[in-house]
């Protein structure tokens, strides 16, 4: 019998041998793993089951995988790991900006991947664990906007409607928790492994400005501190 408190993994490859290997690894370390070729079929189970965190490739036979991906971040609260052969800065920025929590490259390492699962399970446990605490702070108040933390919405007061991907979300929420305060890549990502090169904080809050900013080539509400981080300057008021 299959233990329910270990986190569920979901593999969308449709290479055989890729999939039954990454599924072997993730169950080696502990996890609970289900594969699918494709994207119709992770969908129809995505209808009854959430898993923690989804490995996507973008290679897939009956969708385009940024696609699936975008799909997965809007419609469902799981963490999004992309692993493919599309190593081009073009994809890897595609994918972050839509919904993805971290881009891998193939061939790949499987502890190094196991590294990354665990660092965005750890990132989001943290997000869930304080909205578990103050369920009443859902709703954040600032500038010309509110965010609906339970359903990743941003509304404008012209009633304007975005519905946030989950990575942009949690950055968003970082941020409103500790208004006009400098926070580094690391705390908004919520990770102490973040390579120097890791430049997905900077697609996320690049993604956000177009969102939130009137000038996003000069923002006024998400600013970036040379040297330090970034910082969100607004009054919060959560309700």
């Amino acid at each position: 019998m299959s233990d329910p408190h270990r986190s569920l993994i979901y593999v969308v490859e449709d290479d055989l041998a890729i999939a039954h290997l990454l599924v072997r690894t993730l169950q080696e370390y502990g996890f609970r793993a289900q594969s699918f070729p494709d994207g119709a079929s992770v969908l129809r189970r995505l209808l009854t089951e959430r898993p923690a965190l989804c490995i996507v490739d973008l290679g897939l036979p009956d969708v385009e995988g940024i696609d699936l991906v975008r799909d997965i971040a809007q419609r469902h609260d799981c963490g999004m790991l992309i692993l493919t052969g599309r190593g081009h800065t073009a994809d890897r920025v595609m994918g972050l900006e839509g919904g993805g929590d971290d881009y891998m490259v193939k061939p790949f390492e499987p502890r190094e991947l196991v590294a990354r699962v665990r660092s965005i399970l750890r990132r989001r446990g943290k997000v869930l664990a304080g909205a578990s605490t103050a369920l009443q702070r859902r709703h954040a108040h600032f500038g010309d906007w509110t965010l609906d933390c339970g359903a990743h919405v941003l509304r404008g007061t012209d009633q304007r409607e975005v519905v946030l991907g989950t990575a942009e979300a949690q950055v968003l929420r970082t941020f409103l928790e500790r208004p006009n305060q400098i926070l580094t890549r690391e705390q908004l990502l919520g990770s102490r492994e973040l390579s120097p090169l890791d430049r997905s904080i900077d697609v996320r809050i690049s993604r956000l400005r177009r969102r939130i900013e009137a000038d996003p080539q000069n923002p006024k509400v998400i600013k970036t501190v040379y040297g330090a981080g970034y910082m969100l300057c607004a009054v919060v008021n959560w309700s």
